[in-house]
């Protein structure tokens, strides 16, 4: 299938909704049947049809049927946020006495997850740096049940070598699975790559606009069936169809909004690295990047994301940057139309700040859909405010 016919007509049966050009939003909790028999049937396994909101819904279901071919996987859950997709998939995954081996530095409510709720129930993790793949290797332990992978992270963007990963999980018999928030199905597809599920925050490039939250999870439909039946039908941790229909429109346009956000993202990058100011520009599809070439082979391109290493001394001048910005909102996240800025030292308290630690000099900077050339023009004048 063609992106296009999966983003305009995959699971759109217009016919049966009076030849509507938008899906429409199947707002109802609760579904009738004719017969006992139906419920009965539904009742037994309602994966396979509409019963109860809180598990399958028509609005949801033709969202679903788009992110599972857009990552070329069997079938898809949405959840209400990425971090609800992570924890129902995790724990799908581990019971009392089990391992997993985790990249370090996660998505944030990953890391909770792994260190702070995990360990009530039994269930230990090992971080390591997934830059080498020989430490994923290193770290397995006999009771290794999952291995977790992030690439890129979301702020300084390091990669694991997929495939390398996915490959020797395989010889283990341990699932894999991965956070492709970054990349999207656009840029990077796991599956293909052999990962057995896939997950990315919705909530970023899927929706593009800002105003609602979703996590999504892709495999297999055996897997899929199952974190259905259990995870996500008892957590209730499912989307709303109003939420799903705004990731329906969202999705109209991914492709054409992350080529705008990627022909934006280099030209910035390269006003960037050009600044006396700026001390490292940090971006997996810069010929600088450490890991380049790995990027190269198993990203098709990449949108938005950037982080700058500030030339400063003290925590003053990097908020004197990001207070001065006036075209990019600070804010978390990304992927919407608007541009954003994310600095490390709002996560430290003032005496926490140290300039010999270069994360704490860094600010993330989200390049949405203005004009590239008000963008730069607001960096200039924002560096300027450093000194």
């Amino acid at each position: 299938m063609d992106l296009s016919f999966i983003i305009n007509q995959l699971g759109e049966d217009r016919e049966q909704y009076f030849n509507a050009i938008a899906p429409p939003i199947m707002q109802s909790s609760n579904f009738a049947f004719k017969s006992v028999g139906e419920m009965r049937d539904l009742l037994r396994d309602e994966y396979k049809g509409f019963l109860y909101t809180r598990g399958n819904n028509p609005t949801i279901d033709i969202l679903r049927k788009k992110l599972a071919a857009l990552d070329g996987a069997e079938d898809a859950l949405i959840f209400g946020s990425g971090a609800a997709a992570i924890f129902a998939a995790v724990l799908s995954q581990v019971q009392q006495g089990d391992h997993i081996v985790s990249v370090r530095d996660p998505y944030n409510w990953a890391g909770q997850l792994f260190t702070s709720i995990l360990p009530r129930f039994g269930v230990t993790t090992t971080f390591v740096d997934g830059t080498d793949t020989a430490n994923f290797r290193n770290a397995l332990q006999p009771n290794t049940r999952l291995i977790y992978l992030e690439s890129p992270n979301s702020f300084t963007f390091e990669l694991q070598d997929i495939a390398a990963v996915a490959a020797m999980a395989k010889e283990k018999g341990i699932v894999t699975m991965i956070d492709n928030s970054y990349c999207t199905p656009i840029f990077q597809r796991p599956h293909e790559l052999g990962i057995d599920l896939c997950l990315q925050s919705a909530t970023k490039f899927i929706s593009g606009h800002s105003d609602t939250m979703a996590g999504v999870l892709t495999g297999r439909e055996e897997m899929i069936r199952k974190i259905f039946m259990s995870e996500l039908l008892n957590i209730g941790s499912g989307i709303a169809p109003f939420n799903a229909w705004l990731l329906l429109r969202g999705l109209r346009t991914l492709e054409i909004r992350l080529e705008r956000s990627a022909a934006s993202t280099k030209t910035i990058c390269e006003w960037l690295k050009e600044q006396p100011e700026i001390e490292r520009v940090i971006f997996p599809m810069d010929p600088g990047f450490p890991q380049y070439d790995l990027a190269k082979k198993q990203m098709h391109g990449a949108a938005g994301l950037i982080t700058i290493q500030l030339k400063v001394e003290r925590r003053e001048q990097v908020e004197a940057f990001c207070n001065g910005l006036q075209r990019f909102l600070m804010a978390v996240s990304w992927g919407g139309h608007e541009s954003l800025a994310f600095p490390a030292c709002a996560s430290l308290a003032e005496n926490e700040f140290d300039p010999a630690i270069p994360k704490h000099r860094m600010v993330r900077l989200y390049i949405g859909l203005e004009e590239p050339g008000v963008l730069i023009s607001d960096l200039a004048q924002a560096l300027g405010a450093i000194n």
